[in-house]
């Protein structure tokens, strides 16, 4: 079964929401040199972390400019997974030799190339740009073909709505799929009704039919 991250989460009453519409995991944006409605200070992801009940995974987002200031906020928050945009591969191995908490690695799915990060992360995110964010689909074929080739589990991102994530899955067949706008009502507050539609339609089962 797909499982679903519902991102950029920013209060208690959002978080409630997701994790009754049975959420598998939450996104807390912090530290991004972009403009985002979703980024919350290390303090506040802190408290939402800590609000989240047992067997919902907490994964601190981030675009780090300096890797240690990665580890310091990880320590700050203590996330269960690490989703890191923009970072190098040396980066990231060195991330993964300091942080206890699993590593995700976002890559454009259109510019990258995201096997050579297959040997260090945990999980591979295809977004439809490096920074994440953007409400852009991109070539659920290609991210197919990631899936096939890659041993890391792959999560599909990248204008992701209630109304095609479930073609996205019969098409790519992810381990999990990744929404953050597609879900909102304004920008960094959800939309309840939304969240609840793009849970369930993740969780069909496939309407693909093998010749």
């Amino acid at each position: 079964m797909t499982r679903v991250k519902i991102c950029g989460l920013t209060d208690e009453d959002d978080l409630r929401h997701v994790v009754a519409a049975g959420a598998d995991a939450v996104g807390l944006l912090v530290d991004v040199p972009v403009d985002s409605p979703r980024e919350i200070s290390p303090e506040r992801a802190a408290e939402l972390a800590a609000a989240v009940p047992p067997f919902v995974t907490t994964v601190l987002v981030t675009m780090p400019e300096d890797p240690q200031r990665t580890v310091d906020v990880v320590e700050a928050v203590e996330p269960d997974a690490v989703q890191v945009h923009g970072t190098g591969v040396g980066d990231l191995a060195y991330l993964a030799s300091m942080v206890d908490a699993r590593l995700v690695q976002a890559v454009d799915a259109a510019a990258d190339d995201p096997s050579r990060y297959d040997a260090v992360a945990d999980a591979i995110l295809l977004d439809a740009a490096a920074a994440g964010g953007t409400g852009e689909t991109h070539d659920w074929e290609r991210a197919r073909d990631a899936v096939a080739d890659l041993d890391s589990p792959v999560v599909l991102a990248g204008g992701l709505t209630p109304a095609n994530v479930a073609e996205a899955v019969d098409t790519v067949d992810p381990f999990a799929v990744d929404v953050a706008s597609g879900v909102e009502a304004t920008g960094g507050r959800k939309d309840a009704d939304a969240v609840e539609s793009f849970v369930e339609n993740a969780r069909k089962e496939s309407r693909t039919v093998t010749p």
